[in-house]
């Protein structure tokens, strides 16, 4: 019985499986793997084609060509802040909202409910809303980056759906020990909600960090208040644009002057706007396996 159960069926299986995985990271990788290769690659060789795995006339140029303007730093800074308060505010402030209209004893919960939800379909334009952010005197404040983003009407959705999830007994019990609302979301729904709030946290600080319409349009005129991301946009748009001479000088010297073309810049760009994300997704990841209604009791 013992060698029947395992014949040669769950062999094949578990080779063939295991070959399709590999083949698939290969797959979903090389994209990655060949940006990072083009963005090492001289400029003029790129232009040639033919690169896979590794670059063959290997330089820094595209990255210094990058960093070449000294605004870059200032704008990197900027994206990091309104990345970093964007996702704060948005997670706390959507959480407390969705904890609100979940309660069944809040009367007023599916009109809420139904006002931001209605959001998601009809938008006023980009015209309304630039007089509106012009009302609130925000443009060319750095709170344009940050106010308009501090509630979510899909996260409202997704979070208000796994509070419905948690046991009613929790918030009972916390109640007859004479807690209040405040207490409950905090102590008590917050911290079961880390699951769906890594994610939601993700997605906010992933739309937060390469966004870039929003600076050309509120804040175009403070370079002070520039994002690397707008910055990154109007360094790929001078290479393409430059019409007399189809490769940009990258401006770190004349004794090491070579040409970067734009598809060695726009790897460049991609590898440099990348890599921050990348370091804070593995942080996160250990959340997204999480299953729901974490420590709460069983019916």
């Amino acid at each position: 019985m013992m060698r029947k159960q395992g014949g040669i069926e769950p062999l094949v299986f578990h080779t063939l499986n295991t070959l399709f995985m590999i083949i698939l990271v290969i797959v979903t990788l090389y994209p990655f793997l060949n940006t990072i290769v083009v963005s090492f690659n001289a400029g003029n060789d790129t232009i040639r084609g033919g690169l896979y795995l590794w670059p063959r006339q290997f330089t820094l140029q595209n990255y210094k060509a990058v960093f070449a303007s000294g605004t870059i730093y200032d704008a990197f800074m900027i994206s990091v802040a309104r990345t970093v308060l964007s996702t704060i505010l948005n997670i706390f402030l959507t959480t407390m909202l969705a904890y609100a209209i979940s309660r069944r004893e809040y009367i007023f919960r599916k009109p809420i409910t139904a006002i931001f939800v209605l959001t998601m379909y009809f938008n006023a334009g980009l015209i309304p809303n630039y007089f509106l952010m012009k009302d609130l005197h925000l443009l060319n404040n750095f709170l344009v980056y940050v106010l308009p983003s501090m509630i979510s009407a899909f996260n409202l959705i997704v979070i208000r759906t796994y509070i419905g999830t948690i046991s009613e007994s929790l918030v009972e019990s916390a109640r007859i020990d004479g807690a209040g609302d405040f207490k409950i979301f905090w102590r008590l729904i917050f911290p079961l909600c880390k699951p769906v709030l890594a994610t939601i946290a993700l997605f906010v600080a992933v739309g937060a960090w390469n966004s870039w319409f929003d600076a050309f349009i509120y804040t175009s005129s403070r370079q002070e208040l520039s994002t690397l991301q707008y910055e990154l946009m109007k360094l790929l748009s001078s290479s393409m644009n430059a019409n007399s001479n189809p490769a940009v000088a990258n401006g770190v010297g004349m004794e090491h002057m070579t040409q970067v073309t734009p598809i060695s810049i726009r790897a460049a760009i991609t590898i440099v706007a990348s890599v921050p994300i990348l370091l804070v997704y593995p942080f996160m990841q250990k959340y997204f396996v999480v299953g729901l209604n974490v420590g709460s009791v069983k019916e």
